[in-house]
């Protein structure tokens, strides 16, 4: 999942969702049914027929992921994809992000410059330092699993965004 969404803007977000699975070579009635469970489980119900022009950022996003989520990837990939969102539909997609999560135990490897929505939505932050690009450090996540936005004032994760910035430090040394 790209920081755009990379939808296709000649086709629905149904249609943008079915495009993987149609590519798999499965059925029409099988890719309607999982296109119209992800856009449920995204709460883009209503907006089935609605094209990428008629969608908010945000909404694009949860299509673009609906997209990927369809054919039921081991590991997602999300390179930024909340980079180009307010910060209000940043922090609901984080959380709606959360939820599918939850709900689906795909593995996510999430891309992002914020600190606070790495610790936010990880179970481990993985610290790369620039040129050459490498991992300084890994910093495990004690936060629970079904983490609300207030989950950002607690002093568990403040330490962990404490850790996260001291590991960024060590990486832009030598």
């Amino acid at each position: 999942v790209a920081q755009n969404g990379a939808l296709f803007p000649w086709l629905t977000a149904l249609e943008n969702v079915e495009f993987g699975m149609r590519m798999k070579g499965m059925s029409q009635r099988e890719r309607k049914e999982e296109a119209h469970r992800l856009l449920h489980l995204f709460g883009l119900k209503s907006f089935e027929a609605s094209y990428p022009r008629q969608l908010s950022g945000g909404m694009q996003q949860r299509v673009a992921i609906a997209r990927a989520m369809a054919i039921a990837p081991t590991i997602l990939l999300m390179d930024e994809p909340f980079g180009a969102l307010d910060d209000i539909t940043r922090h609901a997609m984080q959380s709606e992000l959360l939820r599918v999560w939850m709900s689906t135990s795909t593995t996510v490897i999430f891309v992002t410059h914020s600190i606070s929505e790495a610790i936010f939505l990880a179970d481990r932050v993985a610290v790369m330092a620039p040129r050459p690009g490498r991992i300084v450090e890994v910093i495990e996540s004690n936060l629970p699993a079904d983490r609300t936005l207030d989950i950002r004032e607690t002093p568990e994760f403040i330490d962990i965004a404490h850790r996260v910035r001291v590991a960024l430090a060590s990486g832009h040394v030598g």
